[in-house]
């Protein structure tokens, strides 16, 4: 029996590609009012050089979205003769530009209608707010991958939600939209797990149910009660 739902966050309530765009239009504005000359050499392939030399200089582990953020922006700025205390002030205003999501048109009603069934969790790997984005209301909490040290499909980021909610694993479901990091690695760490397809291509692993939407994934779960 399904006794709570966790649910990824990022393509699975809400397209990220809108959100990524509005990341880089934030960053964009910020650095060409303060930061001109990062402005000007701000490109894929600087970024790139930036991360390769954080990740071997720093101790900033991949799962700390917003620490790494960080730590590449002030590389860049040094890099560029600029102050790299511009980080913190850069990243918040792309933290703030992170937050503005455009809910699917199911996914209102769909975490309406599980929310009066079941509690609901979220697990995510990125640093979305759920007060700032507007879901908070649905949840009992977050499970973050900055929190817990490791990033789905690490099974400590489940057992974390396992703990969190006081059940076992296999009374939980998890919904997501990434076969590998939320279907295979709660099938791995003993939850039920579904796949939140919408438009994507492919084949969720045995075990795993697969629905369209979030309308689907309530159904899914008011069968089951």
């Amino acid at each position: 029996m399904i006794r709570a739902v966790t649910l990824d966050l990022d393509d699975t309530l809400w397209p990220f590609a809108p959100v990524a765009r509005r990341i880089r239009d934030a960053l964009d504005a910020f650095l060409a009012e303060h930061a001109p000359r990062t402005a000007a050499r701000y490109e894929q392939a600087a970024v790139d050089e930036a991360l390769a030399a954080v990740r071997a200089q720093r101790d900033v582990a991949a799962h700390d979205i917003g620490a790494l953020r960080r730590a590449v922006l002030g590389h860049l700025l040094e890099a560029a003769g600029e102050d790299p205390e511009l980080a913190d002030p850069a990243f918040e205003a792309i933290y703030a530009a992170r937050q503005r999501v455009e809910l699917y048109p199911d996914a209102a009603a769909g975490l309406d209608r599980l929310a009066a069934r079941v509690p609901l969790l979220a697990i995510t790997n990125g640093n979305a707010d759920l007060e700032l984005t507007g879901v908070a209301r649905w949840f009992t909490g977050c499970v973050a991958a900055h929190d817990v040290g490791v990033a789905k499909p690490h099974p400590a980021v489940f057992e974390s939600a396992c703990e969190r909610l006081g059940l076992r694993p296999e009374e939980i479901l998890h919904a997501g939209d990434d076969l590998e990091t939320d279907v295979g690695g709660a099938l791995v760490a003993g939850l039920q797990s579904v796949w939140v397809r919408r438009e994507l291509s492919g084949v969720a692993p045995a075990g795993a149910h697969t629905v369209a939407d979030l309308t689907a994934l309530a159904e899914l779960v008011e069968r089951d009660g």
